[in-house]
């Protein structure tokens, strides 16, 4: 276990950080190795595989509850309980963090919307011990992927760029039609998804609603789970949307609340991934580290070489840097409205390009044992390439962000700059 530089984590937060990595290291990481090796996606969510044990046990110790609001049956956690839990889940396989992590998603914005037959779904959800209840976000497009998600600039309300997947008034209720694509999380196995979509497509991304979505309604088609390089215990796959009838109580977030919800959605999501990967650099290191203890070549263990040993604390300052860095945004979002998405976004690009970099000189460290099928710092390498696009491009997200620093800086920049210069400089 690392080194935690909070000096003051309470009980319950010491406890959860051992039972957390208990889960990962017995349950979750030989799961996803399991699953790794499996030649087709089919296999890895048929019936009687471990992916539906990992998720039952999941469901079982109720985990599944800690995004939810405590009112209905959510478990209440501190924003340092939930970074832990995040970290750890990385830790142990970061595939199925992600696919496990966004399971609750849609159920926290019904919850939130306090309509009854919204609070069914949402209880049946709380209640669920055999992940018979699994929730999706459905956000990306064929055509459309991280131009979806820059908030504040101005391509966010150009025309040109809205969305394909579409919410039209009917009635007194709403048709929605057109397709998420493969990269939907856990997308052919979900009973429910989050769907963003544009209800205002001359208002660009920025003229959308989101609509909780039951994935049994009549409309509703799944494509085949995609088949990727990495990442290989988390379900993904497409959507698709015809003509499907929901009442007024399924959009959940209105159009004149769009964008400060998917601004406050980003703030939670990036800095969920920057937890995640900051767990998975961290794995990457202690795999290294490990295995240079042990190692002989030149007649002494390799950790013993200079070489070896700045390579070794380059990745401890990198993983150190990224659990810094991810645990503020965290911490700090969790309590404050409206969040500091820049911060959130800088901790989604740091800490997945950290676990890139982390994961490649692992194996670097591993010699040519590290690029054989089975070993488990070869698979964290593809893991890790995976975040770079995932949940927002980093360069998008970079943009995005960018835009973002250079607007809240820009008053105090003004009045520092107008601030007379002393006599005699």
């Amino acid at each position: 276990m690392y080194t935690e530089l909070n000096t003051q984590p309470s009980l319950e937060e010491t406890a959860l950080k051992l039972e957390m990595h208990r889960f990962a290291a017995e349950v979750l990481r030989p799961a996803s190795l399991e699953l790794d090796a499996l030649p087709d996606p089919e296999q890895v969510i048929a019936s009687g595989s471990v992916f539906w044990d990992v998720f039952r046990t999941y469901y079982r110790l109720g985990y599944h509850r800690s995004g939810l609001p405590e009112a209905v049956g959510g478990t209440p956690l501190s924003p340092l309980a939930r970074h832990i839990i995040a970290e750890e889940m990385g830790w142990g396989a970061a595939d199925f963090a992600v696919g496990l992590g966004v399971a609750s998603f849609p159920y926290s914005f019904a919850a939130m919307s306090g309509r009854p037959e919204l609070l069914k779904a949402v209880t049946e959800f709380v209640e669920d011990t055999a992940a018979a209840n699994i929730g999706c976000w459905a956000i990306t497009e064929p055509e459309h992927g991280s131009d979806l998600l820059m908030v504040g600039t101005p391509q966010f309300k150009e025309p040109a760029t809205s969305g394909a997947a579409r919410a039209r008034r009917d009635g007194d209720g709403w048709v929605i039609s057109g397709q998420k694509s493969a990269w939907v999380s856990n997308g052919t196995i979900a009973t429910h998804a989050l769907a963003f979509l544009t209800a205002a497509p001359e208002e660009g991304p920025s003229g959308g609603v989101v609509a909780f979505i039951p994935l049994t309604a009549p409309g509703v088609t799944r494509g085949k789970p995609l088949n990727k390089l990495g990442q290989r215990a988390l379900n993904q796959g497409e959507i698709f949307f015809d003509d499907v009838h929901l009442n007024s109580d399924y959009v959940v977030v209105p159009q004149k609340a769009y964008t400060y919800a998917l601004d406050s959605v980003l703030a939670g999501a990036n800095a969920f991934m920057g937890a995640t990967f900051t767990g998975l650099a961290r794995a990457a290191f202690e795999e290294a580290l490990e295995y240079a203890r042990h190692r002989v070549q030149g007649g002494r263990p390799i950790a013993n070489h200079q070489a070896i040993q700045l390579k070794l604390m380059d990745m401890f300052t990198k993983v150190e840097c990224a659990r810094a860095l991810s645990r503020s945004a965290s911490v700090y979002n969790a309590v404050t409205s409206p969040p500091s998405t820049q911060h959130s976004m800088a901790s989604k690009v740091f800490c997945t390009q950290a676990s890139f970099e982390v994961s490649s000189d692992a194996l670097q460290v591993f010699g040519g044992y590290g690029l054989a099928k089975g070993m488990l710092v070869e698979k964290l390498l593809r893991d890790a390439r995976a975040a770079l696009i995932e949940d927002g491009t980093n360069e998008v997200l970079s943009l995005a962000a960018a835009r973002k620093v250079i607007d809240s800086y820009a008053t105090g920049s003004r009045q520092s700059h107008s601030q007379p210069v002393p006599a005699g400089n």
